[in-house]
């Protein structure tokens, strides 16, 4: 072979190996964290995630590249896969990103089932003149919840008989990012409107523990402009909503229920706690934690069992149980853990936090080995007394004493009031 043709050859060599290194190192790496994934039982998104055709996906790669959260997914055998499902949070940018449409974006897996109600595009459903948007439509980022709100008012805004048949536009129900947005929309859009809150100015975020890192993307929003943080605490989040509400002048009703939905000629009465409502259109953007779901255990209605934390300053110098395996609950556990004085056991019925963010796990397991705190995995609470409570853990009962009890076992969705109200309501596995 003549010296010309090395001169071509070996350059070409080394490229080709290096990108065999490479695809091999890839591969390994992201076949030991889908290896550890289903180790931990960490295999269930807990929203909208990625559903990967293999045939139409080439591994080019651009979907792992584009995903915000980092490491979820990763290419195995010239292949995208989902490997660490419980970190994927819903953004869709991987979707976007696959330039061989290889990628569809769905709920719930054909284990775990999510129940979706039936929006259009318009975020209208199938009841016509009511509207979804944000977290009750499988849409829990506050970037993704805050676009819904606008798209949904900017929809609801074209509808027959808006300005002329009732004496509202529009009701709002919900205070966080969808309503929040949707009342901006509607504002900016001169609708006749009335924003309902049953809780608290924020939705969700309001209920998050003191100091909790909240993890959002820019959207513009009308009348104000930009909202743009990446990372930041629920009080500078709730401050600068503060401050939206004071600039653009937008008022809440607080502490205001929904109770009942009826059709009338061409819109809604709306009987809530206090007063009864016509209107055009309905936007629901009431997130997805309806009811607090209760553990059913003798002891449960005394006063110091809780289903939400406040302040974690509460809780010093007291021995507190927190139940659940969400996020919610490990970050109240490790945020009362840094209490003086605090002694904090964690109970959860199955073996592994598969629902929880990698970083509260991290900074669980960093408390847990601090002796900060203690975890009983595969455990259920048996009966409250007064000074203690009974525990089964792992076929054994455990009683400890006991001061408060924080149950973060979730929210009963308000699956039966949308059905009432007539919405169509779907369990999907895998679907879009």
């Amino acid at each position: 072979m003549s010296i010309t043709i090395w001169v071509y050859l070996l350059p070409a060599m080394m490229i080709f190996g290096f990108y065999q290194w490479r695809r091999s190192s890839r591969h390994r790496s992201s076949q030991r964290l889908l290896d550890e994934s289903i180790a931990s039982g960490m295999t269930e998104p807990s929203s909208l995630h990625p559903l990967v055709n293999m045939t139409s996906c080439l591994g080019c790669g651009v979907c792992v590249q584009a995903c915000p959260e980092k490491n979820v997914l990763g290419i195995i055998h010239g292949k995208a896969h989902l490997v660490n499902p419980t970190h994927c949070i819903g953004h869709g940018a991987c979707k976007t990103a696959c330039p061989f449409d290889a990628i569809e974006l769905v709920f719930g897996t054909d284990k775990r089932g999510i129940d979706i109600p039936e929006v259009n595009p318009d975020y209208q459903t199938n009841v016509p003149g009511i509207f979804i948007a944000g977290e009750l439509g499988g849409m829990g980022l506050i970037r993704n919840a805050a676009n819904q709100g606008i798209q949904a008012v900017t929809s609801i805004s074209k509808l027959e008989g808006i300005g002329k048949s009732h004496p509202l536009d529009l009701l709002i129900v919900g205070a966080g990012p969808a309503g929040i947005a949707a009342s901006l929309a509607a504002k900016d859009k001169k609708l006749r409107f009335v924003t309902v809150e049953q809780d608290s100015l924020g939705g969700t975020v309001s209920h998050y523990p003191r100091g909790k890192i909240v993890m959002t993307a820019p959207v513009e929003l009308p009348i104000v402009g930009k909202m743009h943080f990446k990372e930041t605490t629920k009080e500078a989040l709730m401050e600068f909503w503060e401050g939206i509400i004071e600039k653009a002048g937008l008022q809440f009703n607080a502490n205001e229920r929904v109770e009942s939905v009826t059709h009338d000629a061409s819109g809604f009465s709306v009987k809530t706690s206090r007063q009864t409502y016509q209107t055009r259109a309905i936007l629901l953007a009431i997130g997805r934690r309806g009811t607090p779901r209760k553990l059913g255990v003798p002891g449960e209605e005394m006063t110091k069992v809780v289903y939400r934390l406040i302040d974690p300053e509460q809780y010093r110098q007291k021995n507190v149980l927190v139940v659940g395996g969400g996020d919610s609950a490990l970050e109240a556990a490790i945020s009362i853990s840094e209490e003086a004085g605090s002694q904090v056991t964690i109970s959860y019925r199955s073996e592994s936090f598969s629902r929880a963010k990698e970083k509260n796990r991290q900074r669980l397991a960093e408390a847990e080995k601090k002796g900060r705190l203690r975890v009983l995995m595969k455990s259920s609470v048996k009966q409250i007394a007064a000074d203690n409570v009974v525990i089964n853990a792992a076929g054994n009962e455990v009683c400890i004493d006991n001061d408060a009890i924080i149950v973060c076992a979730g929210g009963i969705l308000p699956t039966a009031f949308l059905k009432d109200i007539g919405i169509s309501v779907e369990t999907k596995f895998g679907t879009a």
